[in-house]
C-alpha cells in the first residue's frame, strides 16, 4: 500500500506517527504515563499486545519510520525494561524489510543511491548503537532519541505541508515530479 501512496502523503504519515511517539515519549520522560519496568519478557495480553503492536510499528517501517523509538516506547509502556527494545527492534526488522522490499522494488519507488548509502551506513551505525550507545545513560539516550523523533516528525510535517501546497497550485505531480509548462 505504501509504495502506492504519494510522497506528500507518505511525509504526512511519517511526520504524523513520530510526533505521536516523541509525544508518548515525553510523557514517560516526565513521569506521567509508565516509563518502563524490569521485565526482558511478557507473558498473556502482554505478549498479544506486543506482537500486534510491533506489526502495527512494522507497517509504519514502511513509511520510513525507524522502528527503536516506537519499539522502546511500546516495551517501556508494557513494563518491560527499554534496553529490550534493540534485540527486538533488530530481529522485526530482519523479518520486515526484506518483504517489504520487495514491494518497493516491484513498483520502483526507491532510490538506489539513497539505498546504498543507508545500508553501507548500517554497520558503523549498528556498532556505535551496539557499542558507544549502550554504555551511555538510559535517561540521555531516551532524551536524544526524543529530540531527534520531534526534530524529524517537525520536518517531516513541514515537507509535506509545502508540497501539498505545490501540489494544489499544480506545479508537481502526487508522486514529486514537476509537470513540464
Amino acid at each position: 500500500m505504501v509504495a502506492r501512496l504519494p510522497r506528500y502523503q507518505i511525509r504526512l504519515g511519517m511526520g504524523t506517527a513520530l510526533l505521536v511517539a516523541a509525544t508518548v515519549m515525553l510523557l514517560t520522560q516526565l513521569q506521567w504515563l509508565p516509563g518502563g519496568g524490569e521485565a526482558l519478557g511478557l507473558q498473556g495480553w502482554r505478549w498479544t499486545v506486543a506482537v500486534l503492536g510491533t506489526f502495527v510499528l512494522g507497517s509504519l517501517m514502511t513509511l520510513g519510520i525507524g522502528l527503536y523509538a516506537p519499539c522502546m516506547i511500546m516495551v517501556s509502556l508494557l513494563g518491560m525494561h527499554p534496553l529490550a527494545a534493540f534485540p527486538i527492534m533488530m530481529g522485526s526488522c530482519a523479518f520486515l524489510m526484506p518483504i517489504a522490499g520487495i514491494r518497493f522494488l516491484r513498483e520502483d519507488r526507491y532510490h538506489l543511491s539513497a539505498s546504498v548509502g543507508l545500508t553501507l551506513g548500517d554497520v558503523p551505525g549498528l556498532l556505535i548503537a551496539a557499542y558507544l550507545v549502550k554504555s551511555l545513560p538510559l535517561t540521555a539516550v531516551r532524551w536524544v532519541v526524543l529530540f531527534v523523533v520531534f526534530f524529524t516528525a517537525m520536518m517531516l510535517l513541514q515537507a509535506a505541508r509545502r508540497e501539498a501546497k505545490v501540489l494544489r497550485l499544480g506545479a508537481i505531480t502526487p508522486t514529486g515530479a514537476a509537470v513540464s509548462p
